[in-house]
C-alpha cells in the first residue's frame, strides 16, 4: 500500500540512548540539582502572566545571551558537572557549544509545548544536543507540512543531537505525562552567534 508521508523525512538527529551509564547519570543529576541556580520563569499568555511550567537555568561563555518566549537569557558561568558534559556532549555532537539552556522538570504535570530552535542567533542549521537525567519522559517531533508524528523515549543518561534541517522542518515537545513519576534534568547544548542577534 503507498504511504502518503514515504517522501517525508525523519527529523536529522542522532539518538545515542544509553550515552551514559546509569550510575554516572543518576550521580550527575545528583550534583545538578545542587549546583545550579534554578529559576521560576513567567511567560505572557493571553489570559495574563503565568509560571513556566518547569524550572530553568541558563549558562554559557560571556556573551551568549539567547531570547526566547520573550525571556532575555544572560549567561551565568558554566558549573564543574554542566561543563563536564558540555565536554562530553562536543565531542559526540563533533563541534562547539557556547551555552546551554537547562530544564528541570518536577513532576510529570511540568512540560514544554510545541516550538522549534530556530532564533536567528542559532544560524540556519543548529546543532542541538540533548542530555536528558532521571525520569524517561515522551519527546514528540511534528512535521511543519504533513503533521507526521515522530516519538522517542527520552531516558536515563541518553543524547540526542538535533542537526540540518531539523529545526526549520520540524516543531517537537515534552507533552505532561500525569503518570510520570520522578524529576528529570535535560540539557540542550547550542552555539548563539552573538553577532547574528537581531535588533532588541
Amino acid at each position: 500500500m503507498f504511504d502518503l508521508f514515504d517522501d517525508i523525512p525523519k527529523p536529522d538527529i542522532d539518538w545515542l540512548p544509553d550515552w551514559l551509564d546509569a550510575a554516572t547519570a543518576s550521580d550527575t543529576m545528583a550534583t545538578l540539582i545542587d549546583e545550579i541556580a534554578w529559576q521560576q520563569d513567567i511567560m505572557n499568555t493571553p489570559g495574563g502572566k503565568v509560571p513556566f511550567p518547569r524550572l530553568t537555568a541558563w549558562q554559557g561563555d560571556p556573551g551568549a545571551v539567547y531570547v526566547y518566549s520573550g525571556i532575555r537569557n544572560v549567561p551565568k558561568a558554566w558549573t564543574p558537572a554542566v561543563l563536564s558534559l558540555k565536554t562530553k556532549a562536543e565531542s559526540a555532537a563533533k563541534t562547539t557549544f557556547n551555552s546551554v539552556l537547562i530544564n528541570r522538570y518536577r513532576t510529570g504535570q511540568d512540560s514544554m509545548g510545541w516550538h522549534a530552535d530556530k532564533e536567528r542567533e542559532l544560524g540556519l542549521a543548529p546543532v542541538i544536543a540533548s542530555v536528558s537525567l532521571g525520569t524517561t519522559r515522551t519527546f514528540e517531533f511534528r512535521h511543519t507540512k504533513s503533521r507526521q508524528i515522530h516519538t522517542l523515549q527520552l531516558k536515563h543518561g541518553s543524547l540526542l543531537i538535533m542537526r540540518g534541517r531539523t529545526q526549520l522542518d520540524w516543531a517537537h515537545r515534552v507533552p505532561k505525562e500525569p503518570e510520570a513519576r520522578g524529576e528529570r534534568i535535560n540539557l540542550t547544548f547550542r552555539y548563539v552567534d552573538a553577532a547574528a542577534k537581531p535588533r532588541r
